[in-house]
């Protein structure tokens, strides 16, 4: 019979860590495609007219017109999301796996390089 392994924090960490770094590397992107998104649309007066004649455009417009700040405006609960949501699926993905393959030859992770 196998003896159960102490669970390994540092998948769940790193995890975590990747995840919020990703959303701010990407935040500014998303922002400016739901600002391409929304513009035009006939309901909201505020939106009706046509500022953006692209993606490119849009990021320059935006950061020139309302500063750098606004692309990462509503950052936070993006950054909350992905900390508690990147954590708990790469720390279990990678502790479910441990638990699976006990033969970390070969293993490109650092968290599990030279697990037993």
């Amino acid at each position: 019979m196998s003896q159960i392994q102490p669970l390994n924090w540092r998948p769940f960490i790193l995890g975590g860590l990747a995840s919020c770094t990703a959303e701010f590397g990407t935040f500014p992107i998303d922002t400016t495609k739901t600002r391409l998104q929304v513009q035009g649309q006939i309901e909201d007066a505020k939106f009706k007219q046509v500022k953006y004649r692209g993606m490119l455009h849009a990021f320059i417009k935006i950061s020139q017109e309302e500063g750098l700040k606004a692309l990462y405006s509503g950052i936070a609960p993006a950054i909350l999301r992905q900390a508690s949501y990147g954590t708990i699926k790469i720390g279990t993905y990678y502790s479910l796996k441990r638990a699976i393959i006990s033969d970390t030859e070969g293993e490109v992770f650092y968290c599990n390089q030279g697990l037993t």
